[in-house]
Parts: structure tokens; sequence; C-alpha cells
């Protein structure tokens, strides 16, 4: 059921809460800062990754709990991701992107788009999941890995592997915020997950806390504005595509003369 927008009520409800955050005084004044020379804060290229376990209608999904002493978001509900390194594009994998999925993210990346950059978003997610919780998205095999966390992937016999890997959706931080975000959401099965610690989830400097949640719990948790539309756009997403079609549609969010947008790419 949607609302005269064309919206389902839960989202519509989510979405409306971030327009009255970008309409707010307090970011007004901030766009009119950024606005003088030099002021501007770009956003970053940044991917997350949703792991989606269980049986169609019975699915958890897995998000973390960040660190209470970090200056951004302490103690909200989140899932695991991050900024792209500068090499994540050249670590190797035991496959490549669907074309589906390659396909759409440079035909929308911004800048110079590039088949590089566009591994590197999911090289991101994937390390980044690694970082944060130990659990290892790979398929067996071998490979000249960097050190770090991509040595852990060498240690356990597996190669990164980004083949399953399909777009959620995408979000840009609106004008304003100290920190902006150009954020690719991924989602993949808990079937990727090659290695995960025999001793259990380790809290890390980001994340203090680790739970598979049902979507419902979810939203009715610690979450961030942006991240509940997520959740709910995931919601959508398994009701009519629970085998996660890496072409279907994906939602791109973003905030255009101080207004939020939604457009499919």
């Amino acid at each position: 059921m949607t609302d005269g927008t064309g919206e389902e009520p839960r989202l519509a409800a989510e979405l409306e809460r971030i327009r009255a955050i970008i309409r707010s005084p307090r970011l007004r004044d901030e766009r009119a800062r950024l606005r003088r020379p030099g002021g501007a804060v770009r956003p970053r290229d940044a991917a997350t990754i949703i792991i989606v376990d269980g049986s169609p209608g019975r699915q958890r999904i897995l998000m973390g709990k960040r660190n209470r002493a970090l200056a951004f978001m302490p103690g909200a509900l989140v899932f695991p991701g991050g900024s792209v390194d500068r090499g994540d594009a050249a670590v190797p994998s035991a496959d490549v992107l669907h074309p589906d999925t390659e396909r759409r993210i440079i035909a929308n990346l911004r800048g110079r788009p590039s088949r590089r950059r566009a591994r590197g978003l999911a090289m991101a997610a994937i390390r980044e999941l690694g970082e944060e919780t130990g659990l290892l998205v790979g398929e067996h095999g071998l490979a000249d890995l960097p050190s770090g966390t991509w040595a852990a992937f060498g240690e356990h016999g597996l190669v990164p592997a980004i083949g399953r890997l399909s777009l959620l959706s995408r979000a840009i931080t609106p004008p304003g915020m100290p920190r902006r975000f150009d954020t690719w959401f991924f989602v993949v099965g808990s079937e990727a997950i090659g290695h995960q610690p025999t001793d259990g989830f380790r809290p890390s400097g980001e994340l203090e806390e680790l739970a598979w949640l049902t979507p419902e719990e979810a939203i009715a948790g610690a979450t961030r504005e942006i991240t509940r539309v997520m959740i709910v756009e995931l919601m959508h997403r398994l009701e009519r595509d629970p085998g996660l079609d890496p072409g279907y549609p994906a939602p791109f969010y973003r905030a255009v003369r101080n207004r939020f947008h939604k457009d499919i790419i």
C-alpha cells in the first residue's frame, strides 16, 4: 500500500524525518557557511555491506553497534562499512562484479567513472566487513594479498569474492554535514561468508557489539534516519526479490537544492 506520493507509509515517514533535518535552521546556517570559498565538504566514496541470513519471510540482517567513544554516530546501530581506501581496487579477488552491478555503478559514479573505481567500492565493503566483524566474504584459493585485513583471507585459504554482491541502494550525505559520504550499499546472502571467527565476535575500534536482527528489530533499535530508510528499502527488496537479482533497480538518495530526492539507478 502506498500514500499519495507513491511511497509505502513507513518509508514515507522515514524520508520525512530526513527532509525535516535538511530544512532545519542548523543545516541552513551550515550550508550558508559552506558556500564561502573553501568551505564546501566533498563527499568521500564509501561502501557498506548488508548480510542477509535466513529463509524468505524469516530473514535477519547483520548489524553492529558503533563504539560509544567514537565522535561520529556513537552507539548507533549500523551496517559494516566505511570509506574506500586507495589500494582497495588493486587487491586480487576470486571473481569480478556481476556485469549488471558493475554497469550501474560505472554509469552513476561522480567524477571519472571506471571499472577500477566500481571494483574498489565492492572491495572496500568486503574489507570493512572483515575489519569490523572478522567475517570474510571469499572463496577458497590462493592469491598474493597485501598485509593487514587482506592477509586474514590468506591465513584461512581464501581470496576475497565480490561476484555475489548486489546493489541495494546509494545515498549521498546532504550538504551541511561535517562529514559527507557517497555511500553504495551492497547486499549479499550469508552463504557468501567463507570464514567466521570460531571464538565469536571481538569488539573492534569501530563496533562494540554485533547481532543478527530482523529488519523490524533493527528499525526499532538505535538506528539513524538514513539507516532506517535503507532497512525499509531492504524489506521491500526481499519481498519482491528474495534472490537478490543483481539487475534489480536500486534507489539513489541525495539532496538537491535543499530537497531530498529519490531516483532509480
